[in-house]
C-alpha cells in the first residue's frame, strides 16, 4: 500500500471504527511528515518494509516523532527496530507468511501478528490464508492474530474470525476507495478486474531496480509486460537499459498495459469506488448479515 494508502485514507478507516495505516512503501521522511499531516491528528498506524529500514532507518525516527498509534513492520528482521519504536509508546505489528516467523513475532514482543496469505495484493509469499492462520492462531494464543490477504467484504471479516483470528487488514479493497491516492484509472482497472487475472511475479521489481529479497513476490494485474517477461527474469534483467525507461514512460502515461498494479485476489468482490469510512460501515454490516446466515444454518 505504499504511495496508495496516505493519510486521508488512514484518517477516514479510522473515524469510521477501523484503525488506518500508512502505507510508507520507500517514501522519505518528509513524504512521511506530509500523510501525517494529512491524517489531521487522528489516530492512526504506519506500515513499513523492514528490509529497506536498514537502508534509511531515518524514516521509522520521522514517523515515530508522529506518534502513530501502531507500527507495522513486514518483510524482514525486525528486532533492531523494536526498541525504538516501543520506547516511541507505539504498538507493534509484525506481519509473517509463514509459521516459524509467526513464532519468531512472538518471541521479539509483537503486540498483534499479522497472518498474510498468498493471496495478499502486492508482495507477500507462497502460504494461503486459509490454512496458515487458524495454524499461527493456534500456536500464539493469547497474542492477536490479525487476518491479511484476499479479505474484502464482511464475508472475509466473518471466515477470519471464525478461524481465530482478532480481525483482519484489508489492503486492495481499500485502493478502490475515493481517499486512496491510486489514480482512478487504476482504481477503475482493479473494479473491472478477476483474481484469475492476478500473479505472482518478480518482474516489476526487477524493471524498478527494487532488489526484493527471496521469497518475496508480488501479486499484481497480469498485463502485456507480464505475458512477455514473467517466467524470463535473466532475460529481464539483461534488457532493462531498454525496457526500464520503456516501462518508467508507460507508468507516467498510465499505461497499464506494461505499467503495474498491484492487486490480490479478492478484486472479483470489488464493484466499486466508495469513500473508505462507507466501505467500513458496510464490511460490518455484511459481517452482521454473514454471521446471521450461520447462526440460522
Amino acid at each position: 500500500m505504499g504511495s496508495v494508502a496516505g493519510g486521508a485514507l488512514a484518517r477516514a478507516v479510522t473515524r469510521a471504527g477501523g484503525l488506518g495505516l500508512i502505507g510508507a512503501g520507500y517514501a522519505d521522511g518528509r513524504t512521511i511528515l506530509q500523510e501525517f499531516q494529512a491524517a489531521q491528528g487522528e489516530r492512526v498506524g504506519i506500515g513499513f518494509i523492514t528490509w529497506d529500514l536498514a537502508q534509511r532507518p531515518e524514516r521509522l525516527t520521522a514517523a515515530l516523532q508522529q506518534k502513530p498509534a501502531l507500527v507495522q513492520l513486514s518483510f524482514g528482521d525486525a528486532e533492531p527496530y523494536l526498541s525504538e519504536i516501543k520506547r516511541a509508546g507505539a504498538l507493534i505489528a509484525l506481519q509473517v507468511q509463514t509459521l516459524d516467523a509467526a513464532l519468531r513475532a512472538a518471541e521479539l514482543g509483537a503486540d498483534i501478528i499479522v497472518a498474510q496469505g498468498s493471496e495478499a495484493g502486492g508482495h507477500g509469499a507462497a502460504r494461503g490464508l486459509f490454512s496458515l492462520l487458524p495454524a499461527i492462531v493456534d500456536r500464539v494464543t493469547p497474542l492477536p492474530v490479525v487476518a491479511a490477504g484476499g479479505v474484502a467484504d464482511g464475508r472475509g471479516l466473518i471466515a477470519a474470525l471464525a478461524l481465530g483470528a482478532s480481525g483482519v487488514l484489508l489492503g486492495t479493497r481499500f485502493v478502490a476507495t475515493q481517499e486512496a491516492l491510486a489514480s482512478s484509472a487504476a482504481k477503475a482497472e482493479i473494479v473491472a478486474a478477476s483474481g484469475d487475472a492476478t500473479l505472482r511475479t518478480r518482474v516489476f521489481d526487477i524493471v524498478r531496480g527494487i532488489d526484493w529479497p527471496a521469497p518475496y513476490t508480488g501479486r499484481a494485474l497480469q498485463n502485456q509486460f507480464t505475458q512477455r517477461w514473467h517466467g524470463r527474469e535473466r532475460e529481464l534483467q539483461e534488457a532493462l537499459a531498454l525496457e526500464a525507461p520503456r516501462y518508467a514512460e508507460a507508468t507516467r502515461a498510465e499505461q497499464f498495459e506494461t505499467a503495474l498494479i498491484w492487486s490480490g485476489e479478492g478484486c472479483d468482490l470489488i464493484q466499486d469506488v466508495p469513500p473508505a469510512g462507507e466501505l467500513v460501515r458496510r464490511i460490518v454490516a455484511e459481517a452482521r448479515a454473514a454471521s446471521a446466515h450461520v447462526a440460522s444454518l
